[in-house]
């Protein structure tokens, strides 16, 4: 027979919810009354708590019963799991935890040394992890500036520059992993024997960094300067290395985007249209009272005030949609007709004006220096005109369409990333048919120069927007407040959707020529740590907070997803043009590790040739038609899986939404009962003897 006061460190933990008052509370008949119990709880489920009570008030094993019914389902490994988290972590009021503490020392009491020990260290490895968390979350660099601009701005322009500190990151990966592959085996095993030293030509200048001749032509930037050189093993050689560091960076890029672009679609679906910010909370909970500097509050001050900000504009936007007559709507999906024809047609014009740019960039007269460097750069002129003119275009027409700040967003972002990818690829699509009719040393190289100059022209515009458009601009607002110039210029802001498709097109160009221009990800990762500082001066010196925020993880999935779409189109162009080389013999590499009529297809079948007879069959039959079969079925399976726990998971979202609601139900019946019960008391005490 159990003690009493055994019985109470065994069962009294802060997880389980049995306890002495929770079974008298059973037994009261106001829970017969709550709502919650009168609409849907079973009458089975009713007669398993009592009969869970009167065991554990007789000192019978409750756990061998309980772990049956509906209301205890998890496994005492979880519980005990539980019971270990800080009490901080834990979502009780300050009594309550004082009496889960009380508990705990208590079952330290009669759980042995061992245990106690074990769940201790445990405890304190939790603390040191978090701290350690913290720690490297103070390192990451540019904490305090976005901060700053969350709090001036709010968190729809902190996406955007924590959004270019990712693209930071994946392109220092990207370096990482061509010095490994590319770069690397060059520099230790060398070149091959007819390559000619790399040395500063008496005809070389400082425009071959603009225009990607001269030496820049000749040195490691570009596809042209990689040989065989002393590593020529059939599986290990220069050409193999090549084409897996290039394959390595798309896959783990594919990977990396992907997995983000899934983790906030994610977040965005199970809040999505059921997030319903509580003002209360908000108001009377949001203040982080550690801190002690005047700056930090000013901060969290505007944290809270733009939130309120956007929850008032998404409230009166739902209120004037719901109050539109079905005339006005008629009018309003006739009106965004007409403007959407608009677009499609200023896209067309985009395109045709692109294609009459690269036919006049390769015209082969001879002109002077500085005609000529800008006939080589007037398609890149063109794209950037172009993707600067319409987007703002596109965000003056979404005003007459009257949508949602966030609809707005994304209307504007899915317009101009069609935009710049399309402008992108039939450019590239023209390039490559001219080159096509066109006699040049090194393709591969010439194509590298094209996507170099893009690179190089599309930073050249960002600082000369910056400093020659928004920073004169500001200085006239600010000195001549009163001008014509200035009224009708206006106050400027940071327009979130076009600032990250500058973003998205950037990492686009440097996916489309790694292939080609091997140190693009080095490149790019210096001209994306120059426009964040570009634009953090730009935000911080030229902008003001807009009137108009939007809810930042709305947007922050499409972001990702057309970042996805990029590299999907990096990598189709990458495969038609292996695969023309496969299938045209004309169009072979002259240069590079694939040089002397060798291909990707070549190289590997050669490989593949002097592995083991067991690794060739399975390599073959992975590469085969019969292997498609059993790998649609696994992706079915996988899929499947997948969506039913999804769905699964929604029913359980569902199920707890109403059980939240029922609670609520029940503290609002227990309060009424309350008040109910001391009127009754106060007029007993009235009534006179």
């Amino acid at each position: 027979m159990l003690s009493p006061h055994y019985k109470l460190n065994k069962y009294e933990s802060t997880q389980s919810t049995l306890s002495l008052d929770s079974c008298e509370y059973y037994q009261m008949e106001i829970f017969d009354q709550l709502p919650s119990i009168q609409a849907s709880r079973p009458e089975q489920n009713k007669r398993g708590v009592l009969e869970a009570c009167e065991d554990y008030q007789s000192g019978t094993e409750v756990e061998e019963k309980w772990s049956h019914g509906p209301l205890l389902k998890e496994p005492r490994r979880k519980r005990d799991k539980v019971s270990m988290q800080p009490l901080r972590n834990l979502a009780m009021c300050i009594q309550a935890k004082r009496d889960a503490r009380d508990r705990r020392k208590m079952q330290i009491s009669n759980i042995g040394f061992w245990e106690s020990w074990r769940r201790s260290q445990s405890i304190a490895r939790k603390r040191v992890w978090a701290q350690m968390g913290g720690a490297l979350a103070g390192l990451l660099p540019w904490q305090h500036t976005l901060h700053a601009i969350e709090g001036r701005f709010g968190i729809g322009v902190k996406a955007y520059f924590v959004f270019l500190r990712y693209l930071i990151y994946l392109n220092l990966l990207h370096c990482a992993l061509i010095w490994g592959f590319i770069l690397g085996p060059t520099t230790f095993y060398g070149r091959s024997n007819s390559s000619e030293p790399l040395k500063f030509g008496a005809n070389d200048s400082i425009l071959d960094f603009f225009q990607g001749s001269g030496y820049l032509y000749r040195s490691p930037v570009f596809f042209g300067f990689y040989t065989r050189g002393s590593l020529n093993l059939p599986c290990l050689n220069t050409p193999l290395l090549y084409f897996a560091g290039i394959l390595t960076i798309l896959f783990l890029s594919l990977i990396m985007v992907t997995r983000r672009t899934i983790v906030g679609y994610k977040h965005t679906w199970l809040l999505g249209k059921r997030y319903s910010m509580n003002v209360s909370y908000k108001i009377f909970c949001g203040w982080d009272f550690t801190i002690q500097d005047s700056a930090a509050a000013v901060l969290k001050h505007s944290f809270i005030r733009n939130d309120l900000k956007l929850f008032l504009e998404e409230q009166s936007f739902s209120l004037r949609e719901a109050e539109r007559t079905l005339g006005q709507r008629m009018r309003l999906y006739l009106l965004r007709l007409v403007l959407n024809m608009l677009v499609l047609t200023l896209l067309s014009a985009a395109f045709c004006l692109i294609w009459f740019a690269t036919g006049k960039s390769k015209d082969e007269h001879r002109h002077n220096w500085l005609v000529s460097l800008f006939l080589q750069y007037l398609p890149p002129i063109t794209i950037t005109f172009v993707n600067l003119f319409l987007p703002h275009v596109f965000h003056m027409i979404l005003y007459f369409e009257d949508y949602s700040i966030t609809t707005q967003v994304n209307t504007t972002l899915v317009r101009s990333i069609f935009l710049k990818l399309a402008s992108l690829g039939i450019y590239l699509f023209f390039f490559i048919t001219l080159a096509e009719h066109q006699k040049h040393e090194c393709k591969e190289n010439q194509f590298g120069r094209e996507i170099y100059k893009l690179c190089i022209f599309n930073f050249l515009a960002t600082f000369c927007s910056a400093f020659l458009l928004n920073y004169p601009r500001k200085l006239l607002q600010e000195k001549y407040p009163g001008s014509l110039l200035a009224r009708l210029l206006g106050k400027q802001q940071f327009l979130i959707p076009l600032n990250v498709l500058d973003l998205v097109y950037s990492q686009t160009v440097t996916w489309v020529g790694v292939y080609y221009c091997p140190l693009l990800p080095l490149i790019g990762t210096v001209i994306l740590m120059a426009t964040f500082y570009i634009k953090k001066f730009t935000v911080l010196r030229c902008c003001t907070p807009e009137q108009r925020l939007f809810r930042a993880s709305n947007s922050s999935v499409l972001f990702h997803f057309m970042l996805l779409l990029g590299l999907l189109m990096a990598a189709v162009i990458l495969g038609f043009n292996l695969y023309q080389q496969e299938a045209t013999p004309d169009n072979m590499s002259s240069c590079g590790p694939f040089r002397n009529s060798e291909t990707v297809f070549n190289v590997t079948a050669v490989c593949v040739d002097s592995l083991p007879s067991l690794a060739q069959s399975t390599l073959r039959y992975l590469a085969s038609e019969a292997f498609a079969l059993p790998l649609i079925l696994a992706e079915i399976i996988i899929l499947t899986s997948y969506v039913s726990r999804g769905r699964a998971n929604q029913k359980a979202i569902e199920r707890l939404k109403e059980m939240l609601v029922m609670s609520s139900s029940d503290k609002r019946f227990l309060v009424k009962q309350h008040a109910t019960m001391l009127r009754r008391k106060k007029n007993n005490l009235q009534r006179p003897l």
